[in-house]
């Protein structure tokens, strides 16, 4: 029988060490899993923080640029996760700040005084097939209820709640205090989940899908442009 070649390779149950491990001898089969792996924490959070989609995107596809440029400079001190969405948060900030031409700036506090209105929705039963248009509905509705929060309480709320981190995971992601996170995630989920029933509570981990044939061409142009820069070899290994 013969060895399957290694782009055919089942590589995902392989850790993010030993996949850095085969891209750094240029193996493109280990660009696209550790890409796939990783698309849609990146996309959540550059979301959080640009709130469209296209701008999203074009910040996944740079940090993984950079992250591979760089790999070198990745000494294992952190997971491989926090290093890359460090590096997204990172641009996608920078971008938010080009966009700002005007100089505006939140006033926190300000929004942390305000009192929000809260839409209250009903329960929905069990899934059937009656209930899932009504509960893709609602997934979307909850998607415009996160991009409508103020851009600190989003950020910390998509982190937190959405993708797991610990508070002092966030906190080091964003540079700001621990205490600082769980005020603003108080905030964001008064803001939302006082508004929402458990059962349609349950969405949440659907918010946002970046996965599919998306996530599939996204490391196929990542690895035209790692290829471009000459950080992986013309042909496949």
């Amino acid at each position: 029988m013969q060895t399957a070649p290694k782009s055919a390779r089942n590589l995902g149950a392989l850790e993010d060490t030993a996949l850095i491990a085969m891209i750094r001898e240029g193996h493109e089969a280990a660009v696209r899993t550790l890409v796939q792996r990783h698309n849609r924490r990146l996309f959540r959070v550059a979301r959080a923080v640009l709130q469209d989609d296209t701008d999203a995107e074009d910040v996944v596809q740079e940090a993984y640029l950079r992250a591979f440029a760089s790999l070198d400079g990745f000494r294992s001190e952190s997971s491989f996760s926090t290093w890359l969405t460090r590096i997204a948060l990172n641009e996608a900030f920078g971008r938010l700040r080009k966009r700002r031409v005007r100089g505006r700036t939140t006033d926190i506090e300000a929004i942390e005084q305000t009192s929000a209105a809260v839409i209250r929705f009903p329960s929905l039963p069990q899934h059937n097939p009656e209930t899932d248009l009504a509960r893709e509905q609602i997934r979307q509705l909850l998607e415009r209820c996160v991009d409508e929060l103020p851009d600190p309480f989003r950020v910390v709320f998509i982190l937190r709640d959405i993708e797991g981190m610990s508070t002092e995971e966030v906190a080091t992601q964003l540079s700001i205090r621990p205490e600082t996170v769980k005020t603003r995630l108080h905030r964001a989920r008064r803001l939302i989940r006082a508004a929402l029933s458990n059962r349609v509570a349950a969405a949440f981990s659907d918010l946002f899908p970046f996965d599919g044939q998306r996530c599939v061409d996204m490391a196929c142009r990542l690895c035209l442009r790692l290829k471009a820069a000459g950080l992986l070899p013309a042909r496949e290994i």
